[in-house]
């Protein structure tokens, strides 16, 4: 079966066509600058082929990338028939999905319904699949909710205390995101360890973080909130942060609660505190010259992840697994050892040697380790290839 898997922005669009059953990637590009002029940055393989392209809309985008999948010199398929299905990432689902879902009316109108939740993607996101719908009509099309893995929280996890009504008026409660990455690990994880029954914190670190709480292949609490500004310090993101700090900002300042936000979103988290950047490799570099406000900032990431940690070990009551995913979790040794270091009452013990392993799957902890400690590359696409390979064979 071949899904193409699109995650549709503003004025990008990012593409792969894969096998939901191997997991084999048989193409995969880039759409940029939608809009304005239009480029297209196709992969196969080693081969990588760029091209202006005119795109005033995401349909002419879906075209590019059908016209270059079945192209003489660089493609992969000889017809769009060769194509099954099409699984689309959709960053906020609301309390409307807990699952996947074939795109119908139904679900597009639900995903209108939540851009007040999500209002600089979900629009995006509406725009990749209609795209789809115009150029390949009647194709079966899935919506994967960056949000939905997260929906098996409880009350007590998902509940914000403030006063009730802006909950049952406006679903105003922690909705948590990167869960198509989470709901991956999990799986993973249990075949990992043979078993459906587990106590796991993944650490899903990259420029964008979380953390989630998961037993026995469900989430129990996450980090990240009604948006994805909460939790653990990010690259350009503050994470947690007192609120009265917002109005503090505003009025003296005499910045708009938009503004202050745009500030804690795009100009905060590491990139603030070292007043570099927002890569942690930067950062390293800096700490390992002696620039004590890049060391501050990796200070502050690993101290808030570890944090974390200890406080949904609590929330489980009791945990098997660690594991680290993303740009940071699987390639930052440094890092996840200076996480570890906090967890030593916890019976963490890292081996040296095999946590100097980046982006491989690898059990890092040793033999004695109260906690299997583990890298585990995450893989978005293929979450949402198989979601969508699951719900179009069911369907038929």
């Amino acid at each position: 079966m071949n899904v193409l898997v699109i995650n549709a922005g503003s004025s990008s669009l990012k593409y792969q066509l894969m096998n939901p059953e191997t997991g084999d990637v048989t193409a995969k590009g880039l759409c940029e600058r939608i809009y304005i002029d239009g480029r297209l940055t196709h992969k196969v393989g080693d081969k990588k082929v760029v091209k202006e392209i005119p795109m005033p809309t995401h349909s002419e985008a879906i075209s590019a990338v059908l016209d270059i999948l079945q192209d003489a010199e660089h493609g992969v398929i000889k017809s769009v028939d060769e194509i099954d299905a099409v699984g689309h990432r959709v960053l906020h689902g609301g309390m409307k999905f807990s699952d996947s879902c074939i795109i119908d009316d139904a679900c597009i109108k639900a995903i209108e319904d939540c851009i007040p939740l999500g209002p600089l993607h979900n629009p995006a996101n509406l725009m990749g699949i209609r795209a789809c719908q115009a150029v390949m009509p009647g194709k079966p099309q899935v919506a994967v909710f960056d949000t939905a893995f997260h929906m098996t929280m409880p009350p007590k996890a998902y509940r914000y205390a403030i006063p009730a009504e802006y909950y049952e008026n406006d679903d105003i409660r922690r909705y948590g995101f990167h869960g198509t990455s989470h709901k991956y690990i999990a799986r993973r994880v249990a075949a990992l360890l043979g078993k459906n029954e587990f106590k796991l914190v993944n650490c899903h670190l990259g420029n964008g973080s979380s953390l989630s709480a998961v037993k026995d292949g469900k989430c129990m609490d996450t980090s990240m909130g009604l948006s994805p500004l909460a939790g653990v310090p990010m690259g350009t993101r503050s994470g947690d942060i007192d609120a009265c700090v917002v109005q503090f900002i505003c009025n003296k300042y005499g910045m708009s609660v938009d503004e202050c936000l745009n500030m804690l979103n795009k100009k905060s988290g590491v990139l603030a505190i070292s007043g570099v950047s927002s890569d942690f490799r930067d950062l390293e570099d800096g700490a390992a010259n002696g620039d004590e406000k890049c060391q501050l900032a990796l200070d502050k990431f690993c101290y808030e992840v570890a944090k974390y940690v200890g406080s949904y070990t609590a929330a489980l009551n009791g945990i098997d697994i660690l594991t680290f995913t993303a740009g940071v979790g699987e390639n930052g040794p440094e890092t996840r050892q200076a996480i570890c270091d906090y967890l030593g009452f916890m019976g963490v013990k890292l081996d040296p040697e095999k946590n100097k392993v980046r982006g491989k799957e690898m059990c890092i902890s040793t033999p004695d380790s109260s906690v299997q400690v583990w890298v585990v590359p995450t893989n978005e696409e293929l979450m949402i290839a198989q979601d969508t390979a699951e719900l179009v064979n069911a369907a038929k």
